[in-house]
């Protein structure tokens, strides 16, 4: 992760004199940074927090206050009106409305483990969460990697460009002394000033095309970034065919869930005990026989124990285990694509070691062609039209030898990003 001292660093560089210089780690940082989505992570953390903090209450006395009024057709009486053998006590009447208001207290003694692997299973949601978020950020650097290398290629074009214009200069220059000498044709002249102002609009392309990538890739990593921004080039890399993505992660994160609600279904089997006081104001009261409202108070020990989880307890196993399974293939999947998609890439990053290889030997010989050139040209041997033949072929082998450099090095740290190394 990118420290704040390097951001500091950026931000006050950003601000001096001197030219901002990034490298490509630091553009991945930063893009990572300040994704919009990256807020999400302390999102999720928090509601896991919230959540596995409302479940542990479960461990806490539950209260819970009721009340009710009825009314009803018959209450129970006795046959006699007074008791007998004790004149004088009549025998009360209850009377057919009547309510109850009373509060009751709930502790757990033993849950089976409900409250333990509810937490486990939220925690675990969390992390696919925050997994899945990964995923997304790691796309990240494909955007990083398509703007970063094609202005490290624009950068070298635009050199060259400017190499190739030293060269159509020197023939305008040599063509108008000529001319001026009454010894060279003013159609040759206008053919160079022609080639040469072709290659200051192509200047002028480039230059526009680096500054328009420039401002996506400051978008991207939130930063101004302009003409005099440089973007070190990276080295190049030894590769590795070892897949370390973060979807290899994601899909063993949700067996883990699989695994956790699997352990979580024994509870289901468990019996539940726990202690109980119950006070409250009754008409009647728990003597069924005093006909006044009264106070009273019960307590004691609940125990629960549904055995209706036994008729799904198999199939919910065997769902959970086609779940794992169907993760595994989705990661089977995943692997093999990608495997596919890194021996294309392989298979590309030698062609273009191959290409490189030759392009060296043409400049070599391109140079050699437009080095004898010049002479054949100044002594009149050949046409202008023929030197700038030659020029232009030397800086077209040029051009393709900077491409390949550049696609070479594109080319790896797309492998790089699609193994996950």
């Amino acid at each position: 992760m990118l420290t704040a001292g390097l951001i500091i660093s950026l931000s006050i560089h950003a601000q001096s004199t001197n030219p901002l210089m990034l490298t490509l780690q630091q553009c991945y940082d930063l893009a990572k940074q300040n994704y919009p989505m990256i807020k999400q992570r302390e999102l999720i953390r928090k509601t896991r927090d919230y959540t596995i903090e409302n479940i542990g209450t479960g461990y806490l006395p539950q209260w819970t206050s009721s009340g009710q009024v009825t009314y009803q057709s018959d209450v129970t009486q006795l046959p006699f009106k007074v008791i007998p053998g004790i004149p004088g006590l009549d025998v009360p009447i209850i009377p057919k409305t009547q309510y109850k208001i009373y509060g009751e207290i709930d502790q757990t003694i033993y849950d089976g483990g409900n409250i333990k692997w509810q937490k486990q299973v939220e925690k675990a949601n969390a992390d696919i969460q925050d997994q899945n978020l990964e995923v997304e950020l790691y796309t990240l650097k494909d955007r990083v990697n398509q703007l970063f290398f094609s202005i490290l290629l624009i950068n070298e074009q635009v050199k060259q460009n400017e190499l190739q214009q030293q060269d159509l200069q020197f023939v305008v220059d040599a063509t108008q002394a000529a001319v001026d000498n009454g010894a060279g044709y003013r159609r040759s002249l206008d053919e160079a000033k022609v080639e040469l102002l072709k290659a200051q609009q192509n200047n002028i392309d480039l230059r526009s095309t680096r500054k328009a990538y420039l401002s996506m890739l400051g978008l991207l990593v939130n930063l101004s970034l302009d003409e005099s921004t440089v973007l070190e080039t990276p080295p190049d890399l030894a590769i590795s065919s070892d897949i370390n993505r973060p979807e290899i992660k994601l899909y063993d994160t949700q067996k883990k869930l699989y695994d956790v609600q699997e352990k979580q279904l024994s509870v289901n089997l468990l019996p539940k005990v726990s202690a109980f006081i119950q006070g409250g104001y009754a008409q009647p009261p728990l003597n069924m026989l005093s006909a006044n409202p009264e106070f009273y108070y019960i307590g004691g020990l609940r125990f629960n124990w549904p055995l209706s989880s036994l008729y799904t307890h198999k199939n919910e196993k065997q769902i959970l285990e086609l779940n794992r399974n169907n993760q595994d293939v989705m990661k089977e999947t995943f692997v093999f694509n990608t495997n596919q998609t890194l021996t294309q890439q392989g298979d590309e990053i030698t062609k273009l070691r191959q290409l490189i290889d030759k392009d060296k030997q043409i400049i070599e010989l391109r140079a050699s062609i437009k080095n004898a050139g010049k002479a054949q040209a100044q002594n009149g041997v050949i046409t202008v039209h023929d030197y700038l033949t030659y020029v232009n072929d030397e800086n077209r082998a040029r051009q393709d030898f900077l491409l390949h450099q550049i696609q070479l090095l594109n080319t790896t740290y797309n492998y790089k990003t699609t193994s996950g190394n």
